[in-house]
């Protein structure tokens, strides 16, 4: 039987971090010398219980596992103001981050992240290159942040998501079956914005407006978004801002120079496998690894965004991929 236990930990911010111990009893762990320790980050719409199968899986194999719920998600805080992925890989990861390796002395360390879950870990490491060194491998399942929109059908579809979005406020996970947990528009915008632009920088939000603009360019010169993954696109506020300075997260990937094991699915329009080849492909790492699970390449399913990290058929051959890339890595 897994039992979960809880600890608080606090970010610098003032809010409380969900980190969840996973063990059990019946399993040996494996030797003091050679102990292995995973952390889970969830990604939108998402609390620990996204995380809860494949820890478990671990769990059960002798890995120490910890699961992190983001700010407003799950058991931890609810904050009193908006908050973005960057304030979630910011202070969130980083908090988490420093409670493992700097209070519990973990000495190998893993991280595993599904969809915005690895969003947020990039951000955090780009900021905190200490922690790259100390972290043996990374595996991230379904994340990509600036190639969903890579077409004018695709555009089209995250631009009108975007305006949809911007009326509701809010978009309920549960009615709309993409998870348990509620998201701001707040939050979404940052990362709608990030594809529409086709970049991955500091929080600066574009205008509808402009990006029909940019819609109208991609009807009539295709290669305009070709251009626009070298040159991204400026609003009026990247020109005018100067309360803070624009953080290029993109030109840091290189510096993450943990191993990556990059799992992209099929049928995924959030996370499309061309998007996360091309996230993995930002880091310039030879010593990463790339892997789309689909029929047509002899699996199992053409998973979707959620089945790739939480299905049957996940467990039976996405999962040993992961571990295998662990234990490479031990």
């Amino acid at each position: 039987m897994i039992n979960q236990t809880l600890k608080f930990v606090p970010t610098v911010d003032n809010q409380q971090i969900a980190v969840w111990e996973l063990s059990d009893a019946d399993v040996a762990p494996k030797q003091a010398n050679n102990k292995q320790t995973l952390l889970f980050i969830h990604g939108a719409f998402s609390d620990k219980g996204v995380c809860l199968g494949i820890a478990s899986y671990f769990v059960s194999l002798g890995f120490q596992c910890y699961i992190m719920e983001w700010r407003g998600h799950g058991s931890s805080s609810q904050p009193q103001t908006d908050y973005n992925l960057e304030d979630i890989g910011l202070y969130d990861v980083q908090a988490t981050l420093s409670y493992l390796l700097d209070d519990l002395k973990v000495e190998n360390l893993h991280c595993v992240t599904h969809s915005g879950g690895g969003i947020c870990l990039t951000i955090c490491l780009t900021q905190y290159p200490e922690y790259i060194a100390r972290i043996n491998s990374i595996t991230m399942f379904a994340c990509q942040v600036f190639a969903a929109a890579t077409t004018p059908f695709n555009f089209v579809k995250i631009l009108t998501l975007k305006a949809i979005t911007g009326k509701l406020g809010v978009v309920k996970g549960k009615p709309l079956k993409l998870g348990t947990m509620n998201e701001s528009y707040y939050l979404l915008s940052q990362w709608m914005d990030w594809n529409l632009n086709q970049n991955f920088s500091s929080y600066n939000p574009t205008p509808l407006a402009k990006q029909l603009l940019t819609l109208t360019r991609l009807a009539t010169k295709r290669h305009s978004l070709r251009q626009s993954k070298l040159k991204p696109i400026k609003s009026k506020q990247n020109k005018t801002s100067t309360t803070s300075q624009i953080v290029d997260y993109r030109s840091l990937m290189p510096n993450i120079t943990s191993p990556i094991y990059a799992i992209g699915a099929a049928c995924d329009p959030i996370a499309p496998p061309n998007g996360c080849l091309q996230y993995l492909q930002a880091f310039k790492n030879s010593k990463n690894q790339w892997r789309e699970f689909s029929v047509a390449n002899g699996d199992l399913d053409d998973y979707n965004h959620t089945r790739i990290f939480l299905s049957r058929h996940a467990a039976k051959e996405v999962w040993p991929t992961a571990l295998d890339w662990i234990e490479r890595h031990c």
